[in-house]
């Protein structure tokens, strides 16, 4: 007698029929939120994050609490208590690139010497190449069509190359973070790298990293075709990699590191975990959103100087005629910053000389009349104005453009950076040994009864 099981294909009909049991039976009411006074996303009602924990890495200052309101106030980001406006000032009057520095700060806790600095961007080079017959098991063997995705296997490959990946010990963690940091934007390029070959028909490039080169350096020479590029460039990157490097412990890929952390896992596990956070288009993948949103206004508007013909369109997004339907002007607003965000002033001053040289004012402009009107249109007719101001994913796509970078290297580029805040908030994590993290969720389904099988309608 035959026993073996039929065959049901999982098409669109079963999907479609799984669907709407998840409908049926998946829904919580949102008055129930309000009810059990639930903060969702970690949020109070004002908006503010709700306090899970303590750091001394990064801080992000974007309001202050007054009578126990919410005030707006001018944003400013802290990298170990210093002012990350004074950091890339220090390190630009000097004329060197900043980020190898950058992140000793936020690892050690101090900005390094000069014999310190030099050490540690030996050591980052030394660390940089990738072991033997790594690229071809973790990357090109099957190459994937998402960047982001590539990183993560080739982070949890990492595990199998190590010969203590368990070992929980301070040392072996900091030993297994910085191999990481020097080694994401290598694991980056080639994987863009393997995707652009087979997957978009180009020519297969990888190139050893150059000792003695910067991070930003080594990413252009790795990613273009020629190894070329300017010193104005490599600039341009390099503080894109500093602004991005560390955001406070609550962003969702920093928690994300403390979660997973809190665990007892490994490294690797817990660096892929935040990878794959910062993906998603709310996180590192919202300056996707934007070019997405803009080469749609770049169509639309036929003079992109007439402040009146961009307004009209925006008011057509806002009221969901036209763009995705969602309503949003992409790149504005923030969940901690108010009045404004630190980073986009900086991006937007620095935009300034590379439009220059590319020849794209024209384009900035579009950019700076988004930025002044659109927080007023938004708010428009609202019983309850909400405090925009442009945040850092408004210019950063827009900055990788010029430079000539593949979509598909923007969000990776936001990993190469943030690597460095993930592996300070898990080494943070490990050495305060706090209890797992575990937060709250309160059942709301009613008790019923077990339905033996052969009564079920």
């Amino acid at each position: 007698m035959d026993t073996k099981a039929p065959s049901v294909a999982l098409d669109e009909a079963t999907l479609t029929n799984y669907t709407e049991k998840i409908r049926a039976t998946g829904v919580i009411d949102p008055a129930l939120y309000e009810k059990y006074n639930v903060k969702r996303g970690l949020r109070n009602a004002d908006g503010t994050g709700v306090l899970v924990g303590l750091t001394g890495i990064g801080n992000v200052h974007g309001y202050i609490i007054s009578d126990s309101e919410k005030v707006p106030a001018l944003g400013r980001l802290f990298y170990r208590g210093i002012d990350v406006h004074d950091l890339i000032r220090g390190f630009q009057s000097e004329k060197r690139f900043g980020f190898e520095e950058c992140a000793y700060l936020l690892l050690f806790g101090d900005l390094p010497t000069p014999v310190e600095l030099a050490r540690w961007q030996a050591v980052l080079d030394t660390n940089r190449r990738l072991p033997d017959g790594f690229k071809e098991g973790a990357i090109t063997r099957v190459p994937g069509k998402d960047v982001m995705n590539s990183i993560a296997r080739a982070v949890l490959t990492s595990y199998l190359y190590d010969a203590q990946p368990d070992d929980l010990s301070l040392s072996n963690q900091l030993r297994q973070c910085i191999e990481l940091i020097a080694r994401f934007p290598v694991m980056a390029a080639y994987a863009y790298q393997a995707k652009a070959h087979y997957h978009l028909g180009h020519s297969l490039l990888l190139r050893h990293p150059v000792t003695g080169k910067s991070t930003s350096e080594n990413f252009l020479f790795l990613t273009r075709e020629d190894g070329q590029y300017t010193r104005l460039e490599a600039e341009l990157l390099d503080l894109c990699l500093v602004l991005h490097a560390e955001h406070g412990g609550g962003n969702n890929s920093a928690f994300t590191t403390h979660v997973v952390t809190s665990s007892f896992t490994d490294t690797y596990s817990a660096i892929a975990a935040a990878t794959l956070s910062l993906k998603g288009l709310r996180h590192g993948g919202a300056n996707l959103r934007v070019m997405q949103q803009m080469e749609e206004i770049k169509r639309a508007v036929t003079r992109w100087d007439d402040e009146r013909e961009v307004g009209d369109y925006l008011l057509k997004i806002l009221q969901k005629k036209a763009g995705d339907g969602t309503g949003l002007i992409y790149g504005l607003g923030h969940a901690v910053y108010t009045l404004s965000d630190p980073r986009a002033g900086t991006l937007r001053e620095k935009a300034r000389d590379l439009a220059k040289t590319k020849g794209r004012e024209d384009e900035l402009r579009l950019y700076e009349i988004i930025e002044r009107i659109g927080p007023e249109l938004f708010n428009r007719g609202r019983p309850k104005p909400r405090t925009l101001s442009a945040n850092v994913d408004f210019y950063s796509g827009f900055v990788y453009d010029m430079l000539n970078i593949p979509m598909d290297l923007f969000t990776p580029l936001f990993a190469i950076s943030r690597v460095v805040g993930w592996c300070a908030h898990r080494i943070e994590e490990i050495v305060n040994s706090g209890p797992i993290i575990r937060p709250a969720y309160k059942a709301i389904g009613v008790e019923r009864p077990f339905i033996p099988l052969d009564v079920r309608g």
